[in-house]
């Protein structure tokens, strides 16, 4: 029995590492397309996720699930809304990578867990740690000194925390699968995109006949793009706790800011290096301070 939890915890981390890595990694596709405007690669993640999770939900047997929850008018309202926030999400990140600002959505997504925490406080109720308030506090400030020295927010960076946060909000007390979820989100937003590409969108590129082939390959690979990693996160999910899972989120925002830096070589101002260090105080010291409660529930648990 140990040998087999030790090996879906094993399982567990291996499936974290990897969601959290393809997210980290994702800039590199979104560069190889930085041709095309930010708002033309939205509507193709649409409508290729769509296309790729209808397949998953019908290959795994979730189409009953899918259709009970199709059934649920408030479920469906609540999953428009966060579809909407989904969307946002998407954009943004996609004009932050092609537009030169990595290192923004860095940033973004080191501030989204203490942003979410926040939401947290203020919406659900919860309750901070002495420690857990001070690390939200020292986010804080980071993001004040940008303001004081450069004069102006890091407004992409806290779209982007502010927009997953809201998002995972609204899907928190929802007991959806997620891909189902995430199917239902998507099909939302797809007459929205189809009618954006069919009447609105002129590019050269709105044409998939027009395109080289290897170009409609990039394209339709967003799909792919947005799936692979939920495929993994869900893996990992299901073999380890949520607030284990917590500690591996920062691999995303890492790899980011490495190919900002050394690979992109965005420019890393002193003002933004500071904003950047008080995050990164921020997170250790909430991870610490999370570590150490966990360990002591373990203990009360166990005695």
């Amino acid at each position: 029995m140990l040998t087999t939890e030790k090996s879906a915890l094993r399982g567990g981390i291996i499936s974290a590492i990897c969601a959290y890595t393809m997210w980290g990694v994702a800039p590199l596709y979104f560069k190889l397309i930085d041709h095309i405007h930010a708002d033309e690669i939205l509507v193709h993640r649409v409508v290729w996720s769509t296309v790729l999770l209808l397949l998953i939900v019908l290959i795994t047997h979730r189409w009953q699930n899918f259709l009970q929850t199709v059934k649920q008018p408030k479920v469906l309202l609540r999953l428009t809304i966060s579809a909407a926030f989904l969307a946002g999400n998407w954009f943004m990140f996609i004009w932050a990578v092609n537009n030169d600002h990595l290192l923004d959505a860095s940033l973004g997504y080191y501030i989204n867990p203490l942003f979410s925490v926040a939401l947290g406080v203020l919406f659900l109720g919860e309750r901070l740690r002495p420690w857990q308030i001070f690390a939200v506090a020292l986010a804080f400030i980071g993001v004040l000194i940008q303001l004081i020295m450069v004069g102006s927010l890091p407004i992409i960076s806290l779209a982007l925390a502010a927009s997953f946060g809201i998002y995972g909000l609204l899907r928190k007390k929802l007991p959806l699968d997620s891909f189902v979820g995430l199917l239902i989100e998507s099909l939302m937003m797809l007459p929205i995109a189809l009618t954006y590409w069919l009447v609105v969108l002129e590019s050269p590129t709105a044409n998939m006949f027009n395109n080289t082939g290897a170009l409609n390959i990039l394209l339709v690979c967003a799909g792919i793009v947005t799936t692979a990693p939920l495929l993994c996160f869900t893996a990992a999910t299901k073999r380890m706790t949520l607030s284990a899972l917590g500690f591996f989120q920062y691999i995303g925002p890492s790899i980011m800011f490495i190919l900002a830096t050394f690979y992109y070589q965005e420019p890393l101002y002193f003002a933004k290096l500071i904003t950047f260090a008080c995050i990164w105080t921020a997170l250790a010291i909430f991870s610490v301070d999370s570590l150490k409660a966990r360990k002591r529930s373990n203990t009360i648990a166990t005695a």
